[in-house]
């Protein structure tokens, strides 16, 4: 009897987006990776989860949805990336934090280099949105998706919320 390397409760479907093949996968009803790359793991097959997570990513690209609140979501990782995770749920649409903001937000001033190690094991890119992470500098640095998508989000979050703004207050958007 031969195994199986392929988990069969999780699956993955790939979408094609503005920034190129996206690959969403879930497992036992929640997200678990968004990536820019083929995961393996899984068996191939769109899933009404996945389907749904698409069509929000869908609106994303269109500028319409700004969050991702109602999605089901499991990044599996350590506790402290978990922490890390979470913190980057928090920074709001079109804006960025350091490194060093972020180590912060988590509590420890001292872990820059943590908090990127962390942002690089993120699993569910764009959803949990580590490309709003930069250097002190202002720099871009690291992203698993590349740098030059980590440029195309931030460049696109911050035109569209420029556009949303409109005589003193932002225009309604939906989440």
């Amino acid at each position: 009897m031969g195994f199986s390397c392929v988990n069969m409760s999780k699956y993955v479907y790939r979408y094609n987006f503005p920034v190129g093949f996206i690959y969403i996968a879930e497992e036992r009803g929640a997200i678990t990776d968004v990536a820019p790359r083929p995961l393996f793991n899984a068996v191939e097959k769109e899933t009404p989860l996945i389907s749904k997570a698409a069509g929000m990513l869908y609106e994303y690209f269109d500028g319409i949805r700004v969050s991702f609140e109602d999605l089901p979501l499991r990044a599996d990782g350590t506790v402290f990336q978990r922490k890390v995770w979470d913190a980057l749920v928090g920074i709001p649409y079109g804006e960025t934090r350091s490194y060093k903001e972020q180590a912060k937000a988590v509590g420890n001033a001292n872990a820059c280099r943590a908090v990127g190690a962390a942002n690089g094991k993120n699993p569910i890119m764009i959803i949990i949105p580590c490309h709003r992470v930069i250097g002190s500098d202002g720099s871009l640095t690291g992203y698993a998706g590349g740098l030059d998508i980590k440029k195309a989000l931030l460049e696109f979050e911050r035109s569209n919320r420029k556009q949303r703004f409109t005589g003193g207050g932002l225009t309604p958007l939906s989440t």
